[in-house]
């Protein structure tokens, strides 16, 4: 599965196609999905560009997007640094008049399992973002049930980066028995014939894994993860560059990409 991450915090003055207006979310989404990605994730801006979980600012970005793609998928961001306030975030979810798809929520943030749940208790599927091994043992907590795992290496050096990946999925693989991903020299054991993979979605409830990167370490992290047979996304929250260092004229740009590293 691959996801369009449209915008994120990225500002306009760092790159001008970054899309702010529930206009600009909507025709970028479309541009998306016709390039072939399977959901996008959006984080929804007030009128002043700044990141919003207000009820009327996440309805505005979702009817534009369905009302434009009826039946894609479409996410959102409840990170702290939009509402660093954990009782105000679960407060935001549930005032939400218009729910998304799906929702992140970073598991090493104060007040997560709460936002998760409430996420939950609306019917939003819940996105567990993993940062860090400690990350992992912070989500097993939660009594939540959680739709995907979202395996994000914040480092921007290409090895740290990489190295976090490796961290987090064997971190994964220890706490839910499963092998996560194919397995290779990076020390992930490799998935026998007879067990399922993670992304597979066995029995036990372990939910499917996107990894994904940033900055430099974008492209390397996507291949990585395409490698292992694991979700990705693309965006321009992640990264401005194509694979050869040139500047994307859009998301749009990044995802056909994306697509071609996809494409045996």
């Amino acid at each position: 599965m691959l996801k369009a991450c449209l915008n994120g915090g990225r500002r306009r003055d760092e790159h001008p196609a970054v899309p702010l207006t529930p206009a600009e979310l909507a025709a970028d989404a479309v541009r998306c999905a016709e390039a072939g990605v399977a959901a996008v994730h959006v984080h929804p801006r007030d009128d002043g560009g700044v990141e919003s979980l207000d009820p009327a600012v996440v309805a505005a970005a979702l009817t534009a997007v369905r009302a434009a793609r009826p039946g894609l998928p479409v996410g959102v961001s409840t990170g702290a640094w939009i509402v660093p306030d954990p009782a105000a975030r679960v407060a935001a979810v549930r005032a939400w008049t218009v729910l998304p798809d799906f929702a992140s929520v970073n598991a090493h943030e104060p007040g997560a399992a709460e936002v998760a749940a409430a996420l939950h208790e609306r019917g939003v599927m819940v996105e567990a973002g993993l940062w860090t091994e400690a990350a992992v043992d912070a989500w097993r907590r939660w009594p939540t049930p959680t739709g995907r795992l979202l395996v994000e290496c914040m480092a921007e050096p290409v090895e740290a980066a990489l190295a976090d990946a490796t961290a987090i999925l064997a971190a994964l693989a220890d706490a839910t028995g499963i092998p996560v991903g194919l397995g290779d020299a990076t020390g992930i054991p490799a998935r026998r014939a007879d067990t399922p993979a993670i992304d597979a979605g066995p029995p036990d409830g372990c939910p499917p894994v996107l990894l994904h990167g940033e900055g430099p370490a974008t492209w390397p992290v996507f291949a990585e993860a395409v490698r292992r047979g694991l979700h990705t996304r693309i965006g321009l929250e992640d990264t401005l560059l194509l694979p050869d260092g040139s500047i994307a004229a859009d998301n749009r740009t990044l995802v056909q990409a994306a697509q071609a590293q996809l494409t045996p």
